[in-house]
């Protein structure tokens, strides 16, 4: 990958966190306004999520982790407010995969005993999360070739621009 190591601090969010938890349905009349978008990005879920987060914070969930309905924005708000890397117990299907599809790291390893404002090193090459408050490292494995490979190009349509196809 482009980015061996990414290194932020957590924001947790807890479980079950939907994509209308993300973009709240109030504002989807914003959709073709990304940027202005991204300014309500989860503020009803963490009050202060937009004051709080800065480039390269890492958001850190529990079970479930985006679902509801397949809003293709719903990662693309989360990276362009600042988040490097989504970690969770467990994550919506169809929410991982929009996620690789736009760029958005996102590993799946036991979260619960991160906490908000932890230093978190992601070895993307090891599959590990180091906490660096406790020492813990956690093994949230590797991620599929292809997968690294849309991670690094910056997602699924630089992808297929870079190499004209999808082919491994």
């Amino acid at each position: 990958m482009e980015q061996p190591v990414l290194i932020g601090q957590a924001i947790t969010v807890g479980d079950d966190v939907s994509t209308d938890d993300i973009i709240p349905g109030r504002f989807a009349h914003l959709r073709s306004n990304l940027p202005e978008l991204a300014k309500h990005a989860l503020e009803d879920r963490v009050p202060g999520f937009r004051d709080r987060v800065k480039q390269g914070r890492v958001l850190v969930g529990g079970r479930n982790f985006g679902l509801g309905s397949s809003r293709e924005h719903a990662p693309v708000v989360i990276k362009m407010a600042g988040i490097s890397a989504i970690l969770a117990k467990s994550v919506a299907r169809i929410f991982y995969r929009n996620a690789i599809n736009q760029g958005v790291v996102v590993l799946i390893c036991d979260t619960s005993g991160i906490e908000d404002g932890d230093n978190l090193e992601i070895r993307l090459d090891e599959g590990t999360v180091v906490n660096h408050r406790t020492g813990a490292i956690l093994s949230c494995g590797r991620m599929p070739p292809l997968m690294s490979r849309i991670l690094a190009a910056g997602g699924l349509v630089p992808y297929i621009r870079e190499r004209g196809t999808l082919d491994a």
